[in-house]
């Protein structure tokens, strides 16, 4: 039984090490691409805009 709870408590410490990698790489992405999503987040913005007064 012990055995048991050492390998659970071993395995979130993993957990914890993976979240963290995702979140840099996500990070990393985000930091790359910056000027490509801001410009698609604005023409999206700006194509509800117009669609939103013609209704």
């Amino acid at each position: 039984m012990e055995h048991l709870k050492a390998f659970v408590d071993e395995e979130e410490g993993v957990g914890v090490v993976e979240i963290i990698l995702i979140l840099v790489v996500l990070i990393s992405l985000v930091l790359i691409f910056k000027n490509q999503l801001t410009s698609l987040v604005n023409s999206i913005f700006k194509k509800i805009v117009s669609q939103s007064n013609s209704v």
